[in-house]
């Protein structure tokens, strides 16, 4: 045989290896994507869907936080955003239910965005968009806030906004409790641009988790919280630590965002040292 018969067929060879290799990466759901640590693969087809997100609340449809944050998620990539909240202030109201029907009217964020106002508690917000399929689509996540003032150590059992949270985890969709913390003396409102920007940072970490569904087995749960600081002074940052369900309830309103107090062992520690403590839940209280 010639050398360049011999060249033609060996490329030949090598092309058809190339083909059949290639094939084999793929498959009729699309080519295969590396994820992050802890999971395996993922086909594009899974990934490239818009983000299904409910936000709700235990302020209100009309409260400023939850204007904040609807503002936020509509301006990342690839989300659908759906506002079911209660129609009046509901905080404190834990996981509460409202036993019959519910009662929902079309209203409209501060801001203008569409709303469902739910006659009843935060977790009825949840109830409604999901057992009575008032949304036409189920949720990927549910983010529930941002509340006005912090949802820490003994508040977080008693807390709507963590209720509502609860209710989706308990129906398998992950979801994210976000708070910014009661402003000091000489500050307006509390800090939900930089709370807003926490959420929005959570959604753009797990959305794969999300799309595909690992973030559902076990479900993930977890409560977020930012300090309002002082004039002139910053958060210092987010950590992860345990919800302190033994704390004070007294302890959790003295925020000092000045300190430069170092590990932080539990969200009211956390947070009155002006870190941004991230918990995760269980389903339960």
């Amino acid at each position: 045989m010639g050398t360049n018969r011999r060249a033609r067929l060996g490329a030949a060879a090598v092309a058809v290896t190339l083909v059949l290799a290639l094939g084999a990466c793929s498959s009729k759901g699309g080519s295969k994507l590396p994820l992050r640590s802890g999971q395996t693969t993922v086909t594009t087809a899974a990934t490239n869907r818009a983000l299904r997100i409910m936000v709700t609340n235990d302020d209100g449809f009309d409260a400023a936080g939850i204007d904040a944050v609807v503002q936020g998620l509509r301006a990342l990539p690839d989300v659908e955003v759906s506002v079911v909240a209660p129609a009046k202030n509901q905080s404190g109201s834990a996981g509460k239910t409202t036993p019959g029907n519910l009662t929902v009217t079309d209203q409209k964020t501060k801001s203008g965005y569409p709303a469902k106002a739910v006659a009843g508690y935060p977790a009825d917000t949840v109830r409604w968009a999901i057992d009575d399929h008032g949304l036409a689509q189920r949720p990927d996540v549910v983010v529930s806030g941002v509340n006005f003032g912090q949802n820490i150590g003994p508040a977080v059992n008693i807390s709507g906004t963590v209720g509502a949270a609860r209710a989706a985890a308990s129906r398998g969709i992950p979801a994210l409790a976000a708070s910014a913390g009661f402003p000091p003396k000489g500050v307006a409102e509390p800090d939900f641009a930089d709370a807003v920007t926490q959420v929005e940072k959570w959604i753009t970490e797990h959305r794969v988790g999300l799309l595909t569904g690992s973030d559902s087995s076990p479900v993930l749960l977890q409560n977020l919280n930012v300090p309002t600081c002082a004039t002139g002074q910053s958060v210092r940052g987010l950590v992860t630590v345990p919800v302190d369900a033994n704390a004070p309830l007294s302890s959790i309103n003295d925020v000092n965002c000045a300190s430069t107090a170092t590990n932080p062992t539990g969200d009211v520690q956390a947070f009155n040292e002006g870190f941004e403590p991230l918990s995760n839940l269980s389903v339960q209280p």
